[in-house]
């Protein structure tokens, strides 16, 4: 039985399992919860910073579309490197973290704009309640209210994966000129459902995260493992902030 899962594959237990069979350390250079917090604290700074500059220029340039791809494409291209290369993760983590704030940015300020009049505060809420559900899901786990149980991996892995396959599926048929699918952002009472669902899903998988942080600390991965840690729970924060904008903007579509 495995010791443990994850439904982003950035945190995965092979990923770890496999550092600590290549790589015997010591003590001062293990993992830890503290470092990978910490680095997680500075990755996020580096996505604010570029989320600003991306919401000025996409606000008083209208310089979005070329700004948005690059942090999308490039974002996507790093983060499958960086899982296959994990050790890269110190050099590559900050450069991902730079290319998604410039696709948060970008949307966010998309998403500002075009709901100024009916919900002027939505971006601001979805941060806030992003860092809610954040904190929520911490202090569950930390108490032990909410448990990493081989069940409950198994059921939001394979929500996660249901999910992933579902919106690659939407992203095919939108490059091929078929927009069809309507619920997901046309403010309908089962498209709020779905959001509901979704942003739920990727709540849940910040428990599992947080289990495969620490396990890694337990095992005495290398490291750099912190930044490769950081990178995975940044990959989760990130979609629950779309997956709760989305909702937000769909409420207030109703």
């Amino acid at each position: 039985m495995a010791l443990f899962k994850s439904g982003n594959p950035a945190l995965s237990e092979n990923r770890f399992r496999d550092t600590v069979l290549d790589d015997i350390v010591v003590n001062e250079n293990a993992m830890t919860v503290k470092g990978t917090l910490g680095k997680f604290g500075f990755l996020f700074l580096m996505v604010l910073g570029t989320s600003f500059y991306a919401w000025k220029e996409v606000t008083f340039n209208g310089n979005f579309n070329q700004l948005i791809w690059i942090g999308i494409i490039g974002g996507l291209i790093l983060s499958f490197v960086i899982v296959f290369k994990k050790e890269w993760s110190p050099y590559l983590a900050p450069a991902y973290a730079l290319l998604e704030g410039l696709a948060i940015g970008g949307i966010s300020a998309m998403a500002n704009y075009a709901f100024a009049e009916k919900a002027p505060n939505l971006v601001i809420t979805a941060v806030g309640l992003t860092f809610g559900v954040a904190l929520a899901m911490y202090l569950l786990y930390s108490f032990r209210i909410i448990k990493a149980t081989e069940k409950f991996k198994s059921v939001i892995i394979t929500a996660t994966l249901g999910i992933a396959i579902f919106y690659v599926i939407v992203l095919i048929m939108h490059a091929f000129g078929f927009n069809q699918i309507s619920f997901l952002h046309d403010g309908s009472t089962f498209s709020i459902i779905f959001s509901l669902f979704v942003a739920g899903i990727a709540a849940l998988n910040l428990i599992l995260d947080f289990d495969m942080i620490e396990k890694g600390s337990e095992m005495g991965a290398p490291k750099y493992m912190e930044w490769y840690g950081a990178f995975g729970l940044l990959v989760t924060m990130v979609w629950l902030y779309f997956e709760i904008l989305r909702l937000l903007m769909n409420l207030n579509r109703r």
